[in-house]
């Protein structure tokens, strides 16, 4: 890291900021593996995280001299958990990482291998470092203490298939995880095999894609089954570029008063896979004069309403944000639930509609125009 960078982030001026700043100022030296010993320094040059996981690459230093390029995974565990326990048994010293590595722009192929991890009492996860080569250079020899750390399901190890790529660490752009149950359920010690494991591949998550034109195609949702982080810098995105999925009825029940063949309304799916943190999705969505989308719950997952374009009304259910007991109360049904009482929201460019874990909301455009909004949807 840029050692100016100690200067801006510790100036008065600027104390409000320091939240923009924060993320590079976590990942201590004191923390990494080979660090037990004085003889090694990490060059610790990009860092990703979604939700449990955080994955970090560059360049591993010993006696002064590059040694060579590393990958760090960590996993914090919290739905492997869950899923362990719905199996009689606790996660314990080792859990087992799918991992492929997929480089920039196609330069070369993606390269993908399974890895152990293991628990690590300094950073409270599950951690594992995939290094480039695990022999010293000629005429130098590894410090024994982190000589023990190496090899084959060992925190320091080499991964042959990953060997091409880790050569020009910065090239790799995305690395999709997925994370099981270790092979031998300790201290029993009998096998866990395939079938019988628990994993945590991002559960049920899906993307959108606007592969099909009809409205509401199941083909438009794609399965993920795994996670993605992705080491690209930036992005400089045309909403009008972005081909829109079309939904029919969006979350509406067969009995809604509101269906009809043609409350049809569009959502351009800007950025999903694409999002560090607990980031799900950033969409823009558009519906037609006259046009619903459903009423409906959230639970675990947060999202906001920004309006940009035309005007029409919301709906927040009773109770959910106190402030609005002067407006109207409406029935309106939820997918899924049934009636409900709702305060019924009048919103124009500008207005915002936020709805917290457990809350509900839906939206009608009652005006002449296109209703258009973006939302933001995460894990809470």
């Amino acid at each position: 890291m840029d050692a100016r960078f100690n200067a801006i982030y510790s100036s008065p001026e600027n104390s409000i900021f320091k939240v923009v700043f924060f993320p590079d100022r976590i990942y201590h030296a004191q923390y990494l593996n080979a660090t037990r010993s004085d003889r090694y320094r990490y060059n610790v040059q990009e860092v990703r995280a979604y939700v449990d996981i955080i994955v970090l690459k560059g360049e591993v230093y010993l006696d002064g001299g590059l040694l060579c390029n590393f990958l760090r995974i960590e996993y914090r565990a919290g739905r492997l958990v869950e899923q362990s326990r719905e199996r009689g048994r606790l996660v314990r010293e080792s859990v087992i990482a799918w991992v492929r590595l997929i480089p920039q722009g196609g330069a070369a192929p993606a390269a993908e291998s399974r890895v152990k991890l293991h628990y690590d009492n300094w950073v409270d996860a599950f951690q594992v470092e995939l290094w480039g080569t695990l022999e010293a250079p000629a005429n130098k020899s590894h410090d024994f203490s982190v000589l023990d750390m190496m090899g084959r399901d060992r925190p320091i190890t080499r991964v042959r298939e990953f060997t091409g790529l880790l050569a020009d660490v910065r090239a790799i752009k995305q690395v999709a995880l997925a994370f099981r149950e270790n092979d031998t359920d300790l201290p029993a010690g009998y096998r866990i095999d395939e079938q019988n494991a628990g994993w945590d591949n991002d559960l049920v998550r899906t993307h959108q894609e606007p592969r099909f034109p009809v409205p509401s195609d199941p083909r438009n949702t794609v399965p993920d089954g795994n996670y993605l982080l992705d080491f690209q810098r930036g992005w400089y995105l045309q909403s009008p570029d972005v081909t829109p999925v079309r939904y029919l009825n969006a979350m509406m029940d067969a009995d809604n008063r509101d269906r009809a063949d043609g409350n049809l309304i569009e959502m351009r799916w800007i950025l999903q896979r694409e999002f560090g943190g607990s980031l799900v999705f950033f969409h823009e969505v558009a519906i037609p004069p006259g046009k619903v989308e459903g009423t409906h719950q959230h639970i675990g997952s947060e999202e906001l309403y920004y309006i940009t374009e035309g005007q029409g009304l919301a709906y927040l259910r009773v109770g959910d944000d106190p402030a609005t007991g002067a407006f109207p109360t409406v029935e309106r049904d939820v997918f899924g639930i049934g009636p409900k009482d709702f305060k019924e929201l009048p919103v124009k460019p500008g207005s915002v509609i936020y709805t917290k874990s457990g809350g509900m909301h839906g939206i009608r455009n009652n005006g002449s125009v296109p209703l258009k909004f973006v939302a933001f949807l995460y894990h809470q």
